[in-house]
């Protein structure tokens, strides 16, 4: 991991896979924060919502932990890495099993001054 200077927010164990995420950070790296929730307000996607609460959360955090201002902050660092799988049992024909996969997700969210 990179050396952070700006503030960030962690979203662990959400329980969405980290390529569904993947799909919406690459949307939202390296904008300004106004775009950045203005994109995610208008993306129709089920990670949407969680990143819009995990970037205001890290824009509180730029505001009262670092003194920043909210104006000239853009999003400097967004990954989703893969948390623990819950596995499942579906049955199938003949006795048979079929394991579900259930991916979660440890998301993170970094802001920093332009």
């Amino acid at each position: 991991m990179s050396e952070r200077t700006g503030a960030s927010a962690t979203l662990r164990y959400a329980r969405i896979s980290p390529s569904k995420v993947k799909i919406v950070l690459d949307l939202i790296r390296n904008k300004p924060v106004s775009e950045a929730l203005g994109i995610l307000y208008n993306t129709p996607r089920a990670a949407s919502e969680l990143l819009i609460k995990l970037l205001n959360s890290a824009i509180a955090n730029a505001e009262n932990n670092f003194g920043l201002s909210s104006d000239n902050l853009i999003v400097s660092e967004a990954y989703a890495n893969p948390g623990p799988t819950l596995k499942r049992i579906q049955p199938r024909a003949k006795g048979r099993a079929f394991r579900i996969l259930k991916r979660t997700s440890h998301i993170t969210v970094a802001v920093n001054e332009k």
